[in-house]
């Protein structure tokens, strides 16, 4: 009788290797729905508050600049807050591991390689509006107004390339994804939550402009779900969401969108889109003693991702 085999040696193909590096990062649900279901909330109310708050106080005449960090506060501060305590409360209290938020020097190599993917979304996606005839209207009008204020100018990139693409990604890459991926497949989780990023880009001041921009900035969101999916973190998206908006505001406070603007306008609403919630806008308007004072419009659902 043949003597029973000897049990599998571990670390050989039979035996139960130790996990491989990319089965250790392969995207997990390590979230429930209800965190998603917050943190989409949590966003929400976050900006509509800050919308709220600089319609109270955009009279007051302050440094342009204030706006901008009031509204970065008000707008993405409750929004960290909440992932931290799902992460205490539904996850290992680890709020990296627990979203996927593990940087690596191979995220500034992957980075340019995933925001190449975005602006390949964002132009099929452009393409379509075009061709359908859906209204769009970018999110960057009025910043080469005030291009010469270089205080403005550095707290906008400030909030664009650093603060958005981290609590951004932290929020719809990280939380959002891993609590859907608790119900759905993966395909429909990529897919639901790039609608939702591209949702919360939504202004009333923009009307029926809003839809052609929805459909462009959730290609984006997918773009970077998929990424996601792929790579089982989010700093490689977040590299990437930072290249997407420095390269829209390089081209907006450069002049380049005036001239291709001339060439054609809707060409320009479409490159003159930025992921952020709300993108402060300053208009120059006179108070009666003649003086240029700074007035701040809130944009849709996010911040200068």
């Amino acid at each position: 009788m043949t003597p029973p085999l000897p049990p599998p040696i571990a670390g050989t193909a039979i035996g139960s290797a130790p996990m491989s590096p990319a089965r250790r990062e392969a995207f997990q649900a390590t979230l429930p729905l209800v965190a998603a279901v917050g943190a989409v909330a949590v966003l929400t109310a976050s900006l509509l508050v800050s919308k709220l708050l600089l319609d109270a106080v955009v009279g007051f005449g302050w440094p342009v600049a204030v706006y901008v960090a009031l509204l970065a506060g008000v707008g993405y501060g409750p929004s960290l807050w909440w992932c931290w305590y799902a992460s205490r409360r539904w996850g290992s209290g680890q709020l990296g591991p627990d979203i996927g938020l593990t940087p690596r020097f191979a995220d500034l190599g992957w980075g340019p390689v995933i925001w190449l993917g975005a602006i390949g979304a964002q132009i099929a996606v452009g393409a379509i509006v075009i061709a359908l005839g859906i209204p769009l209207v970018g999110n960057t009008e009025g910043l080469d107004e005030i291009r010469a204020d270089r205080t403005y100018v550095v707290s906008l990139v400030i909030s664009a390339v650093v603060a958005a693409p981290i609590v951004e990604e932290i929020v719809f890459r990280g939380v959002v994804m891993r609590g859907l991926r608790s119900r759905m497949p993966i395909v429909p989780v990529v897919i639901v939550q790039g609608l939702l990023f591209g949702v919360a880009h939504i202004d009333p001041v923009r009307g029926s402009g809003n839809i052609g921009l929805v459909m462009v900035l959730s290609g984006v969101g997918i773009a970077f779900g998929v990424a996601v999916a792929l790579l089982g973190r989010i700093g490689p998206s977040i590299v990437a969401h930072a290249i997407f908006n420095g390269v829209v505001l390089l081209v907006v406070l450069t002049g380049v969108a005036d001239r291709l603007d001339d060439a054609s306008p809707v060409r320009s609403e479409q490159i003159s889109v930025v992921d952020e919630s709300d993108i402060a806008k300053a208009s120059s308007d006179c108070d009666p003693n003649g003086l240029r004072t700074a007035k701040i419009v809130g944009e849709p659902l996010e911040r200068l991702e």
